[in-house]
C-alpha cells in the first residue's frame, strides 16, 4: 500500500491512524522518506510503476480534504489502477465504513506506535526522485531549459512544495519558488471570495499573492495541497480560465506528441466547455465526454486509448511521450509544466494560444451557480430520465439534445444536459449539500447566457414539480 498525506492539521493525525490500522492487519505500507508530505499524482505514479514491475499488486491511499479549508479532513482510495476507485468499491467502503462505526469500532484492529514500529510492515520509499526522475518520459524537459523558461511557483502550502528544487536541479529549470513556507493554518493564502481560507489554485482571491508578481515570470503556477489541481498565470493577462487551459493543452499536446495514436481519445466532462468540443472536433480527434468526476478517466488513461482526461476545476492528466500511461489520477505537476513547454516551443503563452481558439472558434461565456434544493428535489433530479423534458426550445433556439446518460460511456451523469446549437446548460445535484449546481455556457453573448439561466432554472423547476 502506498501512502500518502497532504499538510493539512488533520492529515497527520488520520495518517498514523491509517498506519496504525494497516500495520495491524498485515498490510506493508510505503511511506515518503523521513516523514515527509506526498501529492495525490506521486502516489499514483507510484502503484502504477510499482505494479508494472511486480506480482504482488499495489493500491494507495491520500490522506486529503483537497483544497478545502484548513479545518478539513479527507481521505481517499485509489485502486491497483492508479486512479480514484469506481463507484462499486467507494459503495461497498462506505458501507463497510458505516457498519464499523455503529459498532463502536470495536471490530477494527490497531497497533500501538511501538507495535508499528518493530511490526517490519513500514518501508520509508524516496518518493520525490522517483517521481522526478521520470518527468522527462511526460514533459519536453530539455526544451523549457532550453528556452531558459522563467517559472514562478506557489506550491500555496501544499504537499509538492519539496518537489520543485530537485525538478530543477535534475533538468536545469529557472524556477523560483515564491512562499516555501508550510503552515496548516495556510495564514498566507489570501481569502476566497467567500470570506474563507481555501487554497484553490483557480481562483483569482486564492491566487492573488501570485498575479501580483505575474510579471516577474514567464509562467507562474500554483497548485492545491494535495497537487491534484493546477492554476496557470500567464505573463500580463494573468489567471487562466481553467476551461480554457484546458483546451489549450489539448491542442498541443495533440500536435505536438508524435507517438501517440492518431484515433487516440481525448476526454472531458458533460460541464466542461463546449470550446473543447469545437477544438477536437477541428482537430479531427476523437472526443470522450463522460460525468464529472476524474474515476471515469481511470481505465481510458489505463488502457492507453485515453490520451487526456480534464476536469473544468482545473484537474488533468495525460499519456507519456510514448503513449504509455502516466497517472490516473490528476496531477498539478504536469500540467503546470505543460504550460512552460507550451511556451518554450511555441513562442506563446497558453493565454495567447487560446485567445487564437476564440478567434477561430467563437467566444464562450460560462457560469456556474448553485440553487437551493431539499433532499427530495435532489434525489429526483438525479433521477431524471430524457423524456421529462418536454420543452422544444431553450433562450431561442431548438433544443438538439437532451442527456441524462454520457455520450462517451453510457454512464449516468446523475442530473441532466440540454444542449442548443450555440448554448447548453447542466444540472445535478450536489453530494454535499442541499443545492444543485446549475453549469451553462452561450456561444452568443453574456445577454444570450442569462437568458439561458433564466430558462434553465424554469425548466428545472417545471420537471422538479411535475
Amino acid at each position: 500500500m502506498y501512502l500518502g498525506k497532504d499538510t493539512h492539521a488533520l492529515s497527520e493525525a488520520a495518517f498514523q491512524t491509517v498506519l496504525s490500522v494497516l500495520t495491524a492487519n498485515g498490510v506493508k505500507v510505503r511511506v515518503q522518506l523521513n516523514g515527509g508530505f506526498t501529492p495525490t499524482p506521486v502516489i499514483s505514479h507510484a502503484i502504477l510503476t510499482h505494479n508494472k514491475l511486480q506480482n504482488d499488486l499495489s493500491d494507495g491511499i491520500v490522506i486529503t480534504p483537497s483544497h478545502n479549508p484548513p479545518e478539513d479532513g479527507g481521505i481517499k482510495y485509489n485502486s491497483i489502477k492508479g486512479g480514484p476507485a469506481d463507484k462499486d468499491i467507494t459503495d461497498w467502503v462506505a458501507k463497510r465504513a458505516n457498519a464499523l462505526l455503529q459498532n463502536g469500532l470495536t471490530k477494527v484492529k490497531r497497533f500501538t506506535p511501538n507495535e508499528m514500529e518493530v511490526s517490519g510492515l513500514i518501508e520509508s520509499f524516496d518518493y520525490i526522485n522517483h517521481y522526478v526522475d521520470d518527468l522527462e518520459n511526460v514533459i519536453d524537459m530539455k526544451a523549457i531549459a532550453d528556452a531558459k523558461i522563467r517559472i514562478g511557483v506557489d506550491p500555496m502550502g501544499g504537499s509538492g512544495i519539496h518537489y520543485w528544487v530537485p525538478i530543477a536541479k535534475k533538468y536545469g529549470l529557472d524556477i523560483t519558488v515564491v512562499n516555501p513556507e508550510v503552515d496548516p493554518t495556510f495564514r498566507f493564502v489570501p481569502l476566497d471570495k467567500d470570506g474563507r481560507i481555501r487554497m484553490d489554485c483557480s481562483s483569482p482571491y486564492a491566487m492573488n499573492n501570485l498575479l501580483a508578481l505575474k510579471d516577474d515570470f514567464d509562467i507562474a503556477v500554483g497548485n492545491d495541497p494535495d497537487y491534484d489541481r493546477h492554476g496557470i498565470v500567464c505573463a500580463g493577462s494573468g489567471l487562466m480560465n481553467p476551461n480554457a487551459y484546458l483546451a489549450v493543452a489539448i491542442e498541443y499536446l495533440s500536435q505536438h506528441r508524435a507517438e501517440w495514436p492518431e484515433d487516440i481519445q481525448f476526454g472531458k466532462t458533460l460541464v466542461s466547455s463546449g470550446m473543447i468540443d469545437r477544438v477536437v472536433n477541428g482537430l479531427g480527434c476523437s472526443l470522450c465526454e463522460v460525468p464529472v468526476g476524474f474515476k471515469w478517466y481511470v481505465d481510458g488513461l489505463y488502457d492507453g486509448v485515453m490520451a487526456f482526461g480534464g476536469e473544468e476545476s482545473a484537474g488533468a492528466s495525460f499519456l507519456r511521450k510514448d503513449a504509455s500511461v502516466w497517472t490516473t489520477d490528476k496531477d498539478g505537476f504536469i500540467m503546470a509544466l505543460l504550460a512552460a513547454e507550451i511556451l518554450a516551443v511555441t513562442g506563446k503563452d497558453p493565454q495567447t494560444l487560446y485567445n487564437a481558439q476564440v478567434a477561430k472558434y467563437g467566444q464562450p461565456f460560462y457560469k456556474r451557480i448553485d440553487v437551493t434544493a431539499t433532499p427530495a428535489q435532489k434525489a429526483i433530479l438525479g433521477a431524471l430520465d430524457s423524456k421529462n423534458v418536454i420543452q422544444t426550445e431553450l433562450a431561442g433556439e431548438a433544443i438538439q439534445s437532451v442527456l441524462t446518460h454520457a455520450p462517451g460511456n453510457g454512464a449516468g451523469i446523475g442530473g441532466l444536459k440540454v444542449s442548443t446549437e450555440n448554448g447548453w446548460f447542466a444540472a445535478r445535484p450536489s453530494g454535499t449539500e442541499n443545492v444543485y449546481k446549475i453549469y451553462l455556457e452561450s456561444f452568443v453573448s453574456e445577454d444570450h447566457l442569462a437568458e439561458l439561466e433564466k430558462e434553465a432554472k424554469a425548466l428545472v423547476d417545471s420537471v422538479l414539480n411535475a
